[in-house]
């Protein structure tokens, strides 16, 4: 890594033409990954993309790096088999909220247990898009889709909240019209050592359009997400008079300079914390939407437990190679 070239986004960029349809989210995402990995030190023949099934699923073609546009659902089993084949790589796993958390629901959630060295980018747009518009596991109540003409009535998931269940280390949440943070972002994940999981709040303009503008949308947006840093004060709002109390154990929004609240009666994130309570409560927070690196815990990644073991059995083992096995015990010739 101390050896890479400097790169631009531009060395990145294949020479693919990008196909989504005009106005889509993974446009932007795909300009901030492009930004991001220079900034990893990464050299381009040590990074891998690895994708499913879906619109996201095309980033491969996107990027001038190794990659593979795998099966559906699919994509964390090949990326980790990618990452424990070398440890040197830089693998990133590309999935949409059906592909991830349906058909692929259980591969996600164990490469998030086990804590492989990877990351992993949801695009989340709460619906089928590739298959047109059916209703997926993010899909809200009542929604109205293709498959659900009459309202969906299953309750969705909240990726967040699925990831930090699943023992998650790293998780972040960022809308795809925020670019520059977004790319800050996609840069943490790779600097951190275990699975980064980075939800994405991605636009589909076809199927399921404006579905996060109560919370993206330039007018409201300072009022309705609270940006998250670690060591930083929960102060959010367009006059930067807003903030995040715990009451009892719940979080509320309090307004600083009224009823006596000042900043310091505003909770400061620690993203670091083992305990993930108040991670998980921030997860689900609905009204500011909490975005940014929430979750951010160090612990040895499964890579490197596993080459820890194989070293102490090694050291240990009276056998050095398959002849020492063989040739052990009671052994005869055949003539």
């Amino acid at each position: 890594m101390e050896n890479a070239p400097k790169y631009t986004f531009k060395d990145f960029a294949s020479d693919q033409e990008v196909r989504w349809c005009p106005g889509c989210g993974d446009y932007v995402i795909l300009r901030s990954v492009l930004k991001a990995l220079p900034e990893t030190g990464r050299r381009k023949e040590d990074v891998v993309f690895i994708s499913g099934i879906g619109c996201s699923s095309r980033f491969p073609y996107y990027v001038d790096t190794y990659g593979m546009h795998s099966i559906h659902g699919r994509a964390p089993a090949i990326a980790t088999g990618v990452k424990l084949a070398n440890r040197d790589l830089s693998v990133w796993v590309i999935t949409g909220d059906g592909d991830a958390l349906a058909i692929g629901g259980n591969h996600f959630i164990h490469a998030l247990r086990r804590n492989i060295d990877m990351n992993i980018l949801l695009f989340n747009n709460e619906i089928y898009g590739l298959t047109k518009g059916q209703f997926s596991p993010t899909s809200l109540l009542g929604q109205k889709t293709k498959s659900s003409p009459f309202g969906n009535i299953q309750p969705p998931f909240n990726p967040g909240e699925l990831a930090i269940g699943a023992e998650a280390r790293f998780f972040a949440r960022v809308p795809d019209n925020l670019p520059k943070q977004m790319t800050s972002v996609f840069v943490e994940a790779e600097k951190f050592k275990g699975t980064a999981l980075v939800e994405i709040l991605q636009n589909c303009v076809i199927f399921n359009d404006g579905a996060y503008d109560d919370y993206t949308s330039k007018e409201v947006r300072e009022d309705h997400l609270v940006w998250l840093e670690h060591g930083k004060p929960m102060i959010f709002g367009k006059e930067h008079n807003k903030g995040l109390r715990l009451n009892g154990l719940k979080l509320e929004v309090v307004t600083i300079g009224e009823d006596g609240i000042t900043e310091d009666d505003i909770l400061v994130h620690d993203a670091h914390n083992p305990d993930p309570a108040l991670h998980l409560m921030l997860t689900r927070l609905k009204m500011p939407l909490a975005v940014g690196i929430i979750r951010q815990v160090e612990d040895k990644p499964f890579d490197e437990r596993l080459d820890e073991q194989i070293k102490e059995l090694r050291e240990r083992s009276k056998f050095k190679s398959v002849d020492d096995l063989l040739f052990s015990g009671e052994t005869y010739v055949v003539e």
